[in-house]
């Protein structure tokens, strides 16, 4: 019969094969976070990426460039209102800054500029009229289910944007009608992702 090690034996035998880290890998795990942290800062502040960046050696820009791209990547959202556009502006202004293939960066840019674009216009009538439909059905039910407990309830305006089923089944359509949008821009995220 073999030897019985417990877990930690053999998690510790585990590690000892691993080796230890490179400099890359030290770099990475600490200047990726670094770089995160930044593009915190820089949605929330007003500071200059480029003279922050400056302020790293050569050797491990492109970990805080790669933690500084994932977080203004994510923080690309469907224009909803103005705080949401003007972040997307300030996102895109720095991702552009950050990467080196300006080209490729606006190519993606025109598509999600062209998603933002049918978002706001047919996007927006969509909405409206799946809106009014909700909104004239709803009422339809709570007049019947009215008339059925209380009988003929003539004349009684009910305002079914105050009712808590109403606002629930709005926020369901809303988000089945943003799927399709956020789809096609986690792609746009993917395709900005891998650009040097």
């Amino acid at each position: 019969m073999g030897e019985i090690r417990s877990a930690r034996e053999i998690a510790m035998e585990k590690v000892a094969k691993l080796g230890e880290p490179t400099d890359e890998e030290r770099w990475q795990w600490k200047y990726v976070p670094e770089g995160e942290k930044l593009a915190v800062r820089y949605l929330k502040q007003d500071l200059s990426l480029v003279i922050e960046l400056g302020k790293y050696d050569d050797k491990v820009v492109k970990y805080v460039k790669e933690g500084i791209g994932r977080i203004l990547i994510n923080n690309i959202t469907l224009p909803k209102d103005e705080p949401a556009k003007k972040n997307n502006r300030k996102v895109m202004d720095g991702l552009k800054n950050l990467k080196s293939d300006k080209v490729a960066v606006e190519n993606v840019y025109s598509k999600i500029r062209h998603i933002f674009s049918h978002y706001l216009e047919q996007g927006a009538e969509q909405r409206k009229q799946a809106y009014e439909q909700l909104k004239a059905e709803f009422e339809t039910k709570l007049k019947q289910a009215m008339e059925q407990q209380l009988g003929l309830f003539a004349g009684v305006r009910i305002d079914v944007e105050k009712h808590p089923q109403f606002r629930d089944e709005w926020r369901r359509i809303t988000s089945q009608l943003d799927s399709q949008y956020l789809q096609l821009l986690n792609e746009y995220r993917q395709e900005l992702l891998s650009i040097a």
